[in-house]
């Protein structure tokens, strides 16, 4: 199986990259990355052509909100399956990416996070939800993260609205704008961007007189590399042209 990578100049792009070398049943294809054309990942030279990915089985896409869309089309008209590690894509993007990609193949599978931990960590909360009144999610991550919040609490959020209704007192009076977080399907969500911080996310739960904290912590990058396999050898069996989620693919 050929493997290309979108954003290949990136930290998680070039990750990827090394990773797919290093991986004896995967062959590292075509580098793309307009912004680094010409810079050399796992031995291999980046190019700036979007055609150059033609040929490849799989591209993985790690780039940002405002380039993904374009990106995907472009691998949907070379039948590529794509894995996109991208965040921001809402339920309106999502309606988008499915009209774009048709009735395939080839396939689309969007990840918000690759660590297996953290789609543990979404499926504890979900299972959590019904059983509290209301909850919040607190996502921290390293302060050259482009967006906020990520995609991982947005579908973490999602999953926890469609679970429960939120029930509290009140709803209080933000006395400076944001106090309360986003509102992500009715429930509030906080990012925190700090330099020391890699990828981390904790959801809070409020009951009558008790609270439950479902947290988990990604100290290192490569925590993302057995997803990531995983979504690669595993996008081109998947019934549904597009899929969200890593759920699919482990089984949970």
């Amino acid at each position: 199986m050929i493997v290309a990578i979108s954003g290949a100049g990136g930290r998680m792009g070039s990750l990827v990259a090394q990773t797919v070398s290093d991986t004896p049943d995967l062959e590292l294809g075509p580098l793309y990355d307009p912004r680094d054309p010409g810079s050399i990942v796992a031995e291999a030279t980046i190019s700036d052509d979007p055609g150059a990915l033609a040929g490849a089985d799989v591209v993985v896409e790690f780039t940002e909100p405002d380039v993904v869309m374009a990106n995907l089309a472009t691998w949907r008209a070379l039948n590529l399956h794509a894995v996109v590690g991208t965040s921001g894509f809402d339920a309106e993007r999502l309606d988008v990416l499915r009209e774009q990609w048709g009735s395939g193949p080839p396939n689309c599978l969007v990840v918000p996070n690759f660590s297996i931990g953290a789609v543990l960590m979404m499926r504890l909360a979900e299972i959590a939800a019904p059983h509290f009144a209301a909850a919040e999610v607190i996502e921290l991550h390293h302060d050259k993260k482009v967006d906020a919040p990520s995609g991982t609490a947005i579908a973490t959020a999602e999953r926890i609205a469609a679970t429960a209704p939120q029930n509290r007192a009140i709803d209080s009076t933000e006395l400076m704008s944001g106090a309360r977080g986003a509102d992500a399907a009715g429930v509030p969500v906080h990012a925190v961007r700090l330099p020391g911080l890699v990828a981390h996310q904790q959801v809070l739960f409020g009951g009558v007189g008790e609270t439950l904290t479902v947290r988990h912590d990604t100290t290192d990058r490569t925590a993302f590399m057995p997803g990531v396999l995983a979504a690669v050898r595993a996008v081109g069996t998947l019934p549904a042209p597009v899929t969200v989620g890593l759920e699919s693919v482990l089984g949970i």
